[in-house]
């Protein structure tokens, strides 16, 4: 069985890289030279706009000039009444699954209309980079950069996700074994959860002391990744600065910023993302004011104008304000959100043209991406064209007429994207009948996916252990034991992806169902089938002590509303299944067990 599964995955593999290669051919047309003549350039180097035309070749910046010649073959393009401007950055965002939209391409697609060619995802676990860098590859897409997520054990960010998805630490050695165990994943960087107080003014989680930070910062450098924070206390903001962090991400905002916090952000080079749009008291999306309670909008403004004052007052001492903004959250949604933290800038104090050389030129280099930020001869050819001069009126940057990544067009008039930017997933891959029968020795399934752990969140949360063990009769099973936490939705789950990160979906239309080896104490227990659009179908499951075979036709599963929100019924299709779960819930604080083994599709 094993054997069949390893020819499957390579199957699969090669369909991936198949699609990768046939955009590498279609890219190839791409080289094509292009002029973009008499355009108003701001450059973001900090001089002031000034009239020229440039040139882009094999991607990159080859000339700037008031006298260019197009090349053979070249495209050119008439910006006379335009603004040329390096393409924007968004240090801090988050593709997940429960934001609208949730799909990668639209998502990209978002970003591209709004000139921002350089996106930073904290949402990912480290299982989905490699998946989700091969689909992004495959469309036009902005440069997509992907955080490494770190915190303590019931931190934010671990107080809803497995070390899979978020890596737990409380001391600096396990600090150091973090930063190593995701460095094999190959981030583009760091983030370290090291405040507990998120949106309140209540720190609701546990937060990173500063030697376990120091220890993580030193590690993460000597790998060459970068570490950016969430970090929202000024005390805290100085702990992440005494221990050497390259961006504080979020506001400081409990009160303002002092000469000491600014000494040691400049003596440790340490940047600032304040993320202004997810703290609007009305968020981007117009939500928020009037559904807010008045004890809890008068909190967000108290919040807020520290928030700007703080920009201001950091900006003003020399310190690098880069552009974070926290999108994919509530009511801070992708593409416009960017835009909406340049005009907050404004307010906060900044000149329009300081706000967008914090949007372009400081952002990459926070991020390390010294390619880009400028137009500058050799630069890559990320560039956005807006009717207006914004350096003079910010709201112009919303004027977007064209964008190119790297030098080919991805947005406006002349622009061709591949149809997979209009898709909404990856094509179903096939799938072979072993699931998982426990005996790899690494850890991974027999489909050569990670298992992930799953329990209701929060600091009273679920606490259990899922491991590999000895089935008395031979061979091995999972067990999952778990204490419920005290909450009535309390639950313990092992999750079984069907694809390496769920990014791509799996074609089961083959089958009719799940079976599997079943044992355990449990009131309540049952099979959950994920699917895309976070659509979920579940069995009801009846545990016993001893093993016994359980089949689950798939006509037998009832599909669920929406995840947290209301909807129809999910519908079953069965070529778009992601995950299979195996759940235990039963009364608040008790002791629940089970354990699964030879799961597969029959």
């Amino acid at each position: 069985m094993y054997k069949s599964n390893r020819w499957a995955h390579l199957l699969a593999m090669l369909v991936l890289l198949g699609a990768g290669q046939a955009t590498a051919v279609a890219r190839a047309g791409d080289a094509q030279p292009l002029l973009i003549r008499d355009a108003m350039v701001f450059d973001g180097t900090g001089r002031a706009a000034y009239p020229a035309s440039v040139l882009v070749e094999e991607g990159r910046i080859a000339a700037i000039g008031q006298q260019l010649q197009a090349p053979k073959g070249a495209r050119v393009v008439n910006a006379r009444g335009q603004a040329l401007l390096p393409g924007l950055l968004d240090l801090h965002t988050h593709w997940t699954p429960n934001a609208t939209p949730s799909e990668l391409p639209r998502v990209a697609n978002l970003y591209m209309a709004a000139g921002v060619t350089t996106v930073s995802d904290f949402h990912e676990p480290p299982e989905a980079y490699a998946p989700r860098r091969q689909w992004l590859a495959s469309i036009a897409a902005p440069d997509v950069k992907f955080a490494a997520r770190i915190s303590t054990p019931l931190g934010h960010g671990a107080d809803w996700g497995d070390e899979n998805t978020t890596r737990w630490v409380n001391s600096p050695a396990a600090a150091r074994a973090g930063v190593q165990a995701v460095a094999a994943y190959k981030p583009d960087f760091i983030k370290a959860f090291t405040d507990g107080w998120r949106y309140s003014n209540a720190a609701d989680n546990s937060s990173m002391d500063e030697e376990t930070l120091s220890a993580l910062v030193e590690e993460a450098h000597r790998h060459g990744l970068k570490v950016f924070t969430h970090t929202v206390m000024v005390k805290r903001g100085k702990a992440a600065a005494r221990a050497g962090v390259d961006v504080i991400a979020h506001s400081l905002q409990d009160g303002p910023v002092d000469q000491e916090l600014v000494g040691l952000m400049r003596t440790h080079g340490t940047a600032y993302a304040p993320s202004l749009a997810v703290y609007l008291p009305e968020r981007v999306d117009g939500s928020g004011r009037t559904a807010s309670k008045p004890e809890v909008l008068r909190q967000r403004e108290r919040n807020f104008t520290n928030a700007l004052g703080n920009v201001k007052a950091l900006h003003d001492a020399g310190i690098p304000v880069v552009v974070g903004t926290d999108a994919g959250m509530t009511g801070t949604p992708h593409g416009s959100s960017t835009l909406r933290e340049l005009e907050l800038f404004v307010e906060a104090g900044l000149t329009p043209a300081e706000a967008l050389v914090a949007g372009t030129a400081h952002s990459a280099k926070a991020l390390g991406v010294t390619d880009r930020g400028t137009i500058e001869v050799g630069k890559r050819a990320d560039l956005l064209l807006v009717r207006g001069q914004p350096w003079q009126r910010i709201a112009d940057i919303r004027n977007t007429q064209q964008v190119y990544v790297a030098g080919r067009q991805v947005h406006g008039k002349g622009a061709a994207l591949p149809a997979g930017n209009h898709a909404l997933a990856l094509p179903a891959l096939p799938v072979a009948a072993l699931v998982d029968d426990f005996e790899r020795e690494d850890g991974r399934t027999a489909l050569d996916t990670l298992r992930i752990d799953e329990a209701d969140g929060g600091n009273d949360r679920t606490v259990q252990v899922t491991e590999v063990v000895a089935r008395e009769t031979g061979g091995h099973a999972l067990a999952t034991q778990a204490k419920l936490s005290n909450k009535d939705t309390a639950f313990a789950a092992t999750i079984l992806p069907l694809s390496r990160g769920s990014v791509a979906p799996v074609d089961a239309r083959g089958y009719r169902g799940v079976r599997f080896e079943l044992r355990g104490s449990a009131p309540e227990l049952r099979l959950e089938v994920r699917a895309l659009g976070s659509r979920r179908f579940v069995a009801p499951l009846q545990a016993q002590p001893q093993w016994r075979a359980v089949e689950v036709p798939f006509v037998t599963l009832q599909g669920q509303p929406p995840y947290r929100a209301k909807g129809p019924i999910a519908q079953w299709k069965g070529d778009d299944l992601q995950q299979l779960v195996f759940s235990a819930g039963g009364e608040p604080g008790s002791k629940v067990w089970f354990e699964i083994d030879n799961v597969t599709f029959y």
